[in-house]
């Protein structure tokens, strides 16, 4: 892990992959997302030092489980992240329990415990988790903010306390814009369109 230089706040992000990687899926409609529609975490990674101030330093995470027979699949992303200037905390997924909530959160702790924080940058979807208490008492300790998609993070915009940045607003992190899909179990009580995947032409033309 990074230190802290003496006297130095730190500007700290942490990325929740598991749980980002659900809510990408399902704003994509159930499907898993083609590459150009990943982040691109070396953009997140620049983002977050063109937000760091002079006297702070910047600070990225990203926590993941690794499930059973998925160490060769994922090993080519963890060292792009490594590679980008992310530490990266790993977890084996043997049980549906072994999230890495708690080592998230602890690593926060840790992290306020050491010195100042002039800002947490909580990359995660709310609605996946149960984390709506602890998001409100971050929010009241710390300048919390939480980055995701407005769909699924209702309690970290309702916040007074939290700050949300939706990432489709942070420049260049999806190579294209998203096909965003509203879940049928979120439908607005007017209603909503839903579009065609292939056009009729594409489908039957001749």
């Amino acid at each position: 892990m990074q230190e802290e230089p003496d006297g130095m706040a730190r500007r700290l992000l942490v990325w929740d992959a598991p749980n980002i990687d659900v809510a990408l899926g399902t704003l994509l409609g159930g499907r898993a997302p083609r590459p150009e529609e990943r982040p691109r975490f070396d953009v997140l990674a620049r983002w977050l030092v063109e937000r760091t101030r002079p006297g702070e330093v910047p600070e990225a995470c990203v926590f993941a489980n690794v499930p059973r027979d998925a160490a060769d699949r994922m090993r080519g992303w963890v060292e792009l992240l490594r590679g980008s200037g992310f530490s990266v905390f790993l977890k084996p997924k043997l049980q549906d329990e072994d999230d890495i909530d708690r080592e998230l959160l602890a690593h926060v702790r840790l992290r306020e415990r050491e010195g100042p924080l002039a800002e947490v940058v909580l990359a995660t979807a709310d609605r996946f988790r149960d984390l709506d208490e602890d998001l409100g008492a971050l929010g009241r300790r710390l300048p919390l903010t939480v980055i995701g998609f407005r769909e699924f993070n209702g309690a970290a915009m309702g916040d007074p306390g939290i700050g949300f940045i939706d990432l489709e607003e942070i420049p260049g992190l999806f190579q294209q814009p998203l096909e965003r899909e509203l879940p049928l179990d979120m439908l607005p009580p007017e209603g909503a369109w839903l579009a065609p995947r292939r056009g009729l032409l594409e489908l039957y033309g001749e």
